[in-house]
């Protein structure tokens, strides 16, 4: 990254992989958060076990899963590189190498159909030289040369790491060089010699949120004990970390506090002082760009809107007033999604009414912009890849839910753009139709959802329809390509739902902000007024009307399938939040305060409680047979609070079906196999359930 700064991530998914202080009260399956404890692991055995043995029992799982794992590993599907110096880099994974290679080609031979590439890293052989369950987390270089790395590789797909040093040139890790053990940490590159760190530095030094509290600068060849701290949140804080952004070759250091999950204190960092950004504490930086320092606003500020991005002068930080002007503003249906830079314009990336659109900004002598739209269709799905402050030209990704995606690169001057690569079609998708439509919700939002379809549907209550939504944590979801859903789903007869409820991020904050806290029903009778819909419309009926949802979103499963169980006939709850009496106890919970509240705050339980799924069982209802996935590994969202469910619901009487990958992390698999094997067993429960 070089004239860009990465939004500071509002979802943080750091944790300590640990489980918390089990509390002493009534809870008789406390016992299931030990999360690797012999009892615990037990029963996980047996649950999966019996579920195996069920749903793989169905003559159609076989078929499913090959036709997954092919889609997989098509080695046509387009292989998505990031530029550094000259090179373009991949992380691919494939049959023949499950765990993956990190490797690069020019620019030249990436625009071939078949690249040459040249392995820089590979993490199967890594693993097997170590005797080591590896999974690849990522990579950062320290610019300009981007020769010396960081990088990261986790146990089993958990969120905590071990960092190393890694060397481009000689394609090795550096005898001797920068190395954390594993934990949840936050490194970034300060300089040849140096690199800001934030770690578990051991007791006292992690948040009540299990995220490191301390910032240090860490000398090579020295050790870790020796780094001197320079910035220290409080434990109430999520986290805190340091980075470093260049602009025309100048050094910025940043450090920033995540006071809250929607808060942060920024601080420039000059010759070791600290000189705050004087911006509210719910705003976040989007960019630097030749001087200019980007903000979007969260809330309503002076004369500037919600959502507003606005910008000063990076020099003017430390003033008694910085003087900010405005760059673009929201809309009813718009929203900002990003900012990227080239070497003479802004790129900006809106969502309107759930579908994106790119404008290119160029500065005029008079202080204006010149705004341009890049005319892809404005149906689906546009990020914006690989930009540079050398160049103007640079890359968008298009996708709909019936378009794969295609990788298009764009001349920065006419905005002519040609498509460079392509992933295939798995499925013809001249036989179907993807349609925006508007529920109503209880209170008189509308509220839109996307529905894919055969064009033939007859509207007669019998078809198969799945609905997906997330709606938390300023999320958006966007339409999509998916083979596996086409292959496994669509061509099946099956009719897909994508609800943009409430507490996502597709109308921006407001849209948001309307479902947190003790307005977090908003989102759950968003999402019962699009089934609703759905059932008036005849494209279903609750026999044949399946939900899913992953992490927040199996939350909100969870709460969908205990308030309204005569709506459903089939819930997917992945990876959930469950137990929300004890979510902020365990793992990465205590970061969740600002979007769920504080149990452990009285009149917050007031509100929570009456969603809570663990606490909403009742053995008068009728449930429909709940699916529910987790994974050991996960060190973000405990597997307790699925494990917990499943016991509760099973002592309560109730079918269920349970699968623990014994790896995988949040993501719930470690590899594409994990991957395809979990996705089969989906799609067998979808069609024994609701065909």
């Amino acid at each position: 990254m070089k004239r860009t700064v990465a939004r500071i991530a509002s979802i943080v998914s750091l944790s300590v992989f640990s489980t918390n202080t089990l509390a002493s009260d009534s809870d008789p399956f406390l016992w299931l958060e030990e999360i690797e404890g012999t009892k615990a692991l037990e029963w996980v055995k047996k649950q999966n076990n019996a579920s195996l043995k069920y749903l793989k029992h169905n003559s159609a799982y076989q078929n499913i899963y090959q036709n997954t794992l092919s889609i997989l590993h098509d080695k046509t599907r387009i292989p998505y590189a990031s530029e550094r110096a000259g090179y373009y880099y991949n992380f691919w994974q494939s049959e023949n190498n499950t765990r993956g290679l990190y490797r690069r080609t020019t620019l030249e031979e990436y625009k071939k159909a078949d690249p040459k590439w040249e392995t820089v890293l590979d993490i199967d052989a890594l693993a097997q030289a170590e005797n080591e369950n590896w999974v690849y987390k990522g990579i950062q270089c320290h610019y300009p040369k981007y020769q010396r790395c960081l990088v990261s590789l986790s146990r089993g797909g958990a969120d905590a790491v071990v960092v190393r040093e890694f060397n481009i040139t000689t394609k090795s890790f550096v005898k001797d060089g920068f190395n954390l053990p594993e934990a949840k940490s936050s490194v970034s590159w300060r300089d040849d010699n140096s690199i800001f760190v934030s770690t578990d530095f051991g007791e006292g030094t992690l948040t009540n949120s299990g995220y490191p509290r301390l910032v240090k600068i860490w000398q090579r060849s020295k050790p870790l004990e020796t780094a001197k701290t320079i910035y220290s949140a409080d434990k109430n804080s999520v986290q805190t970390g340091g980075f470093v952004v260049y602009d025309n070759g100048i050094q910025y250091q940043i450090i920033y506090d995540s006071t809250s999950m929607y808060t942060r204190d920024m601080y420039l960092l000059n010759n070791n002082k600290r000189v705050k950004i004087d911006v509210p504490n719910d705003a976040s930086i989007v960019g630097l760009n030749n001087g200019k320092l980007f903000i979007e606003l969260k809330s309503a500020w002076g004369k500037f809107a919600q959502a507003e991005v606005i910008y000063a002068d990076i020099t003017d930080v430390g003033k008694a007033h910085i003087s900010f002007k405005s760059f673009i503003k929201p809309t009813d249906t718009r929203s900002v999604e990003g900012l990227s830079f080239t070497k003479s314009a802004i790129l900006v990336t809106v969502l309107d009414d759930v579908k994106n659109k790119v404008y290119r900004y160029l500065p005029k002598a008079n202080g204006q912009w010149q705004i341009d739209q890049v005319q892809l269709p404005e149906t689906g799905s546009m990020y914006v890849l690989n930009t540079d402050p050398e160049r103007d030209d640079f890359f968008i990704n298009y996708s709909d839910f019936l378009s794969p995606s295609s990788l298009y690169l764009v001349n920065g001057t006419s905005l002519e753009f040609t498509k460079l690569k392509g992933n295939k079609s798995y499925f013809d998708a001249d036989k179907y139709m993807a349609k925006q439509k508007f529920a109503t919700s209880k209170d008189g939002t509308q509220v839109p959802y996307f529905i894919v379809h055969k064009k033939d549907l007859k509207l007669n209550a019998k078809n198969p329809t799945l609905l997906y939504a997330y709606g938390g944590f300023e999320v958006s979801m966007l339409p999509y390509y998916s083979a596996t859903l086409g292959k496994n789903w669509l061509e099946k007869g099956g009719v897909y739902v994508l609800a943009n409820i409430r507490g996502g991020g597709e109308y921006g904050p407001r849209w948001h902000q309307a479902a947190i806290k003790n307005n977090r029903h908003k989102a759950f009778e968003d999402f019962e007024a699009v089934a609703e819909q759905l059932i008036k419309d005849k494209v279903t009926q609750p026999k044949h009307l399946g939900i899913k949802g992953g992490s927040n979103g199996g939350l909100l499963v969870g709460t969908a399938f205990t308030r309204r169980p005569d709506l459903y006939n089939a819930a997917i709850c992945q990876v959930p939040l469950l137990d929300m009496q004890r979510f902020n106890k365990l793992l990465a919970g205590a970061s969740w305060v600002g979007e769920y509240g504080n149990p452990d705050n009285a009149d917050d339980w007031q509100y929570i409680k009456t969603y809570s799924p663990y606490h909403n069982l009742s053995k008068s209802q009728q449930y429909p047979k709940v699916f529910f996935t987790t994974s050991t590994r996960d060190d973000r969202v405990h597997p307790g609070h699925a494990r917990k469910m499943v016991a509760k619901m099973q002592d309560m009487g109730f079918d269920v079906l349970y699968f623990e990958n014994m790896e995988g992390g949040h993501a719930g698999a470690a590899n594409k196999e994990q991957y395809a094997m979990v996705s089969s067993l989906e799609y067998v429960y979808l069609m024994d359930r609701l065909q």
